[in-house]
């Protein structure tokens, strides 16, 4: 049975509903237009999470050129896809340096940057002991990863202990589809799989898998700090944690239609005058899913639609008070969003079959079924239009012309070897990304480039950047060598910047053309 819910309450109501409940005066955040991109629930309010839609694409099977690909553009705020693909680890997780970023050795750091997606593909992407910082940033969107075994203590560390942790100022993150894992609690060396701190707000977990680890995530590191939530959580799947599912201080969280199985000592720990609404979930096999634990600090819930199969309550105490045996609701709290509820018998399968990474970004189609989005709000195809047809253009060769040089910032094979009219020479960075450039002593018009890749190379250049290099500016992004049509360009130098490859690229030639 589809059940639509469109609660677009005003802030003077729902203030009244929540003063009467619990005499404390919430001011809700003015709604705001759905985001494009296809982020739900808070993080599709204040403006809206669309990441790095309308930017370049790149490719990136290392920590260190997910850092590169951070620092290589424009400014902290420009647009960009990251699509990642393989482990990411501490061995090839390196600091890079910019303008445009703040990074750091054994962590992925966004740090100080926006609109930015970070997107598994092919194979998939997995972390591997290694975490997601996200600090002082917004409009972030972190789709279809795995992260695991993010220490706190012990060997190696990374993040504090958390898969993925957002603190100081952070504004409007979608996580969906990611699988957050470890090996055990606090005493192995591990901390929380998605931790919210210092002033974080709206954020979206979704169709996500958090299992095997002693906290699941908190928003909120302490009892007087109150200014972190507007948090969602759906369609994700809980599975052996001990707690904190979330412990939420503070603020207000959605929670709903996610599936939790054997929470073995508390799940949703609402304290410090928090306000969750807690609809449709299907808690299974476990304890004390739902109150407030470990302090006298109480927190309010409003409650519908849930299932509890299998759980046991323990006897309330002075810092202890579970909402069952029979959970009953002790305030309200109006969501400014639209959504639609799966009913919870449905929960375990529709939740089992879309949550976590590698599960082809399937969602619920709000009837007890599963679909998925077309098309994908995160896909990195490239821009159909981007040319890549390898004929070349009408007219002269202006690399080859009087006064054309060629010129490099990687290291390499001889960088005027594309420029030399020789396709059995060619230009290589040091590794698999660096720029290489054709510069004239005075302005010339460019309209066309070509890029040929020397034979036994051809396929290797993925993602790539045409630049201005006068002034930095963008003229074109895509991916794959051939010929790159852009708005004639008055210019004494241009760049072609490899910022994603499948080996080491070997350039034979950079040719440019008026027309």
């Amino acid at each position: 049975m589809r059940r639509p819910v469109a609660l677009r309450l005003s802030a003077a109501l729902s203030t009244m509903a929540l003063a009467a409940a619990t005499g404390v005066l919430l001011t809700m955040p003015e709604a705001s237009a759905a985001a494009a991109g296809g982020a739900t629930g808070f993080a599709s309010q204040n403006g809206g999470t669309t990441g790095g839609v309308g930017g370049q694409t790149v490719r990136a099977t290392t920590g260190t050129q997910i850092h590169q690909a951070l620092c290589g553009r424009a400014s902290s705020s420009t647009p960009i896809t990251i699509e990642v693909e393989g482990t990411i680890n501490h061995a090839n997780t390196a600091k890079v340096s910019g303008d445009s970023c703040n990074t750091a050795a054994g962590v992925i750091e966004l740090k100080q940057i926006s609109n930015v997606t970070l997107v598994g593909v092919g194979s998939g992407a997995v972390f591997d002991q290694l975490g997601i910082h996200i600090r002082q940033s917004s409009n972030i969107i972190i789709q279809n990863v795995t992260v695991k075994n993010v220490k706190k203590s012990g060997s190696p560390t990374s993040n504090g202990g958390d898969a993925i942790g957002m603190e100081s100022d952070v504004r409007n993150v979608w996580v969906d589809h990611a699988t957050l894992e470890a090996s055990g609690g606090e005493d192995d060396g591990f901390d929380g799989l998605f931790d919210m701190k210092d002033n974080t707000q709206y954020v979206t977990l979704s169709y996500s898998t958090l299992r095997n680890s002693g906290r699941g995530g908190l928003i909120g590191s302490s009892e007087t700090q109150l200014d972190n939530g507007y948090v969602t959580f759906h369609h994700n799947l809980y599975e052996n944690v001990d707690s904190r599912t979330p412990l939420l201080r503070g603020g207000v969280a959605h929670i709903y239609n996610n599936y939790y199985v054997k929470l073995n000592k508390s799940g949703i720990n609402s304290r410090a005058g928090a306000h969750a609404k807690v609809d449709n979930n299907y808690f299974k096999d476990s304890k004390d899913v739902l109150g407030t634990f470990y302090t006298d600090t109480t927190g309010y819930w409003q409650v519908s639609g849930n299932t509890f199969d299998n759980v046991t309550w323990s006897s309330p105490g002075t810092e202890n008070h579970p909402a069952g045996p029979d959970p009953k609701s002790n305030t309200t709290v109006s969501i400014p969003y639209a959504y639609t509820l799966d009913a919870a018998s449905c929960v375990p399968a529709i939740v089992t079959g879309t949550a976590g990474a590698g599960k082809g970004l399937k969602v619920s189609d709000g009837d007890c079924s599963t679909t998925t989005p077309t098309p994908d709000p995160t896909d990195p195809t490239p821009d159909p239009t981007d040319p890549t047809d390898p004929t070349t253009p009408g007219g002269t060769n202006l690399s080859l012309g009087a006064g054309a040089d060629g010129s490099s910032k990687a290291s390499g094979t001889s960088y005027g070897n594309v420029r030399d009219g020789d396709l059995g020479t060619y230009w290589s960075p040091a590794g698999s990304t660096g720029s290489v450039s054709v510069k004239w002593p005075s302005a010339t018009s460019v309209s066309a480039v070509t890029i040929r890749e020397a034979a036994g190379a051809q396929g290797v250049i993925g993602s790539w950047r045409l630049l201005n290099g006068d002034t930095g500016a963008v003229l074109k992004t895509g991916s794959g060598a051939g010929s790159i049509g852009i708005p004639a360009t008055s210019l004494r130098k241009i760049t072609f910047e490899i910022t994603g490859a499948g080996g080491t690229p070997r350039i034979a030639e950079f040719e440019t053309y008026a027309g």
